[in-house]
């Protein structure tokens, strides 16, 4: 009787461990790099002519002031 109880509960813990075990799979797909364009628009030019052309004018009041 022990030996056959033995045998079940051995068979069943067998069981229960087999039931519990899982498996995972993960797929990588490659990653296709494709480039960026980055278009920037910069006004430096505008922007200093602007600085000098007030400046001018803020030298000219500066004038007027005296």
């Amino acid at each position: 009787m022990t030996r056959k109880l033995f045998f079940i509960v051995s068979f069943l813990v067998l069981f229960i461990f087999t039931g519990c075990q899982s498996s995972h799979q993960v797929e990588v797909k490659p990653v296709e790099i494709k480039p960026i364009h980055i278009t920037i628009d910069v006004n430096i030019r505008v922007e200093k002519a602007l600085d000098d052309f007030f400046d001018d004018l803020e030298a000219e009041e500066d004038k007027i002031k005296e």
